[in-house]
């Protein structure tokens, strides 16, 4: 009478074979079996009694001695299963995509872990603009998981540059096109799945948007809003409006003349210096900070608090404004990729661009902790691990060594080169991008040029902290520092 929901009736529809018959067992059982174990167990208290009385001061004595031990200090226990190997669970692919030669171009993971997505474009050559393209997901923990037929196929008539699934809602992910549109699917909608759209305006971008990212709506909390970048120099973000349209509710606009020059970077011409988004990355420890990479090479520190009005900028309806606040030493090519790591309180952040670079970065200072020369081609993205501080990977283009391979770095073994590289396809087939799993920590999922995403678990080196790794991310960054 009291339980939650009412009675649920369940029934075999299958079994293995189709008839029954008994089997002799090895031994029958006994009445007196049985008589034995239904009898009451018969304790002799007071011999326990005696026996605990007689030991009591000598068990008091060893666990005093362990309580004062320091034998274990720093031993942290693990109950896992020791995965000591890296495998590849699942090679996904539309072969559509694939026929017209489309390449990944993103890949997000839900809000519950289970289902990954991907977006097919194309990242050069063609005719971008006019060329149809995909976006797909694959639910891992189905049953009948099929590798080359997605659960949910969306045509788009332009090529889609960005994905991003909803932090809450596993449904609803955001896209970010060729043309400069922003398009929200539900892909719980199987007919009509697209429920959103700034469609083409005066705000609309003017250039491909490479960047969408979901953010929390601070008046309203059951919505989210919609942050895009673009190569157009422009990084907006925009609200749900009741008719399915998205509207812009503010942005923000890199212009050469209001970038902060350091002192150390005045070398430098900034007129020449081309500031189109391609990337970024918010702080994981003030929401207002985030960092993007730009076409001209510069990591750059921005701020959504920032008030100054941008100048130059180009029609919209609302004032955009000039966010950044401090220039990093540049790469020797456009950026592609801006990763802010989770764990380090003076906000660490990795940036890797085409002169297949890793820079590991502090927002404290403009030049570099860390330069690793990790491909002598393009390195297209990077993204630090939600569980282990000291472990971030990488995806890099053509070229040896490098030839398309996900690039596992861990740090406490070595800040030169990577712990474990993964061939992620034959012959010289670049690796646009790559995505950890929040949920499901051990999966990492990668695409690449041949229009496949590989779904890899990673071994429990990666995945498993140590006890100390925070104290080695704080020394290796103040150690370098100074």
């Amino acid at each position: 009478k009291s339980c939650q929901t009412g009675k649920i009736s369940t029934a075999e529809i299958a079994v293995q074979s189709h008839t029954s018959r008994d089997a002799g067992v090895q031994t029958d059982q006994s009445k007196d079996a049985v008589q034995d174990f239904q009898q009451e167990i018969q304790v002799d208290y007071s011999s326990l009694l005696s026996f605990l009385q007689r030991v009591e001061r000598a068990v008091i004595k060893e666990l005093n001695k362990n309580w004062k031990s320091r034998a274990f200090d720093g031993f942290e226990v693990n109950w896992t299963e020791q995965n000591e190997t890296v495998l590849c669970l699942h090679t996904l692919s539309y072969p559509e995509a694939q026929e017209q030669k489309l390449q990944v171009t993103s890949i997000s993971w839900s809000a519950t872990g289970s289902v990954v997505a991907c977006s097919y474009g194309r990242l050069h050559g063609g005719d971008w603009s006019t060329e149809k393209s995909y976006v797909c997901t694959w639910n891992l923990d189905r049953r009948g998981l099929n590798p080359q037929r997605p659960d949910l196929v969306v045509d788009v008539p332009s090529s889609v540059m960005c994905l991003a699934f909803h932090p809450s809602q596993p449904a609803l992910i955001a896209g970010g096109l060729f043309s400069g549109e922003l398009v929200v699917w539900d892909t719980s909608r199987t007919e009509d799945p697209m429920i959103w759209r700034t469609g083409m305006t005066d705000d609309t971008h003017s250039d491909p948007v490479y960047q969408v990212k979901w953010l929390p709506d601070a008046k309203h909390r059951n919505h989210a809003q919609l942050l895009s970048a673009s190569t157009d120099g422009k990084i907006l973000v925009w609200r749900e409006e009741r008719d399915g349209r998205l509207a812009l509710a503010e942005g923000f606009a890199l212009v050469a003349q209001q970038i902060p020059r350091s002192s150390q970077l005045k070398k430098f011409t900034w007129g020449e210096a081309a500031v189109g988004v391609t990337s970024l990355s918010f702080s994981h420890f003030n929401p207002h900070v985030f960092i993007v990479g730009v076409e001209g090479g510069y990591p750059l520190k921005c701020s959504m608090a920032a008030e100054t009005r941008a100048l130059h900028p180009p029609g919209s309806s609302v004032p955009l404004r000039a966010p950044a606040e401090l220039a990093f030493s540049p790469h020797g090519g456009p950026v592609y990729s801006v990763s802010c790591s989770p764990f380090h309180r003076q906000n660490l952040f990795l940036s890797c661009g085409t002169d297949g670079q890793v820079h590991l970065h502090s927002m404290l200072q403009t030049q570099p902790l860390i330069c690793l020369q990790l491909s002598k081609k393009y390195l297209f993205c990077v993204r630090w691990s939600p569980v282990r501080p000291l472990v971030f990977a990488a995806a890099s283009g053509e070229g040896n060594p490098s030839q398309g391979a996900v690039h596992l770095f861990d740090l406490e073994k070595s800040s030169q080169k990577p712990a474990l590289s993964l061939q992620q396809a034959a012959g010289e087939c670049p690796v646009h991008c790559l995505e950890f799993n929040v949920k499901q920590t051990r999966l990492l999922a990668a695409g690449d040029a041949t229009g496949t995403v590989r779904v890899w678990q990673l071994s429990s080196d990666f995945t498993e902290q140590g006890p100390r790794e925070m104290n080695h991310l704080e020394q290796l960054a103040s150690e370098i520092r100074d």
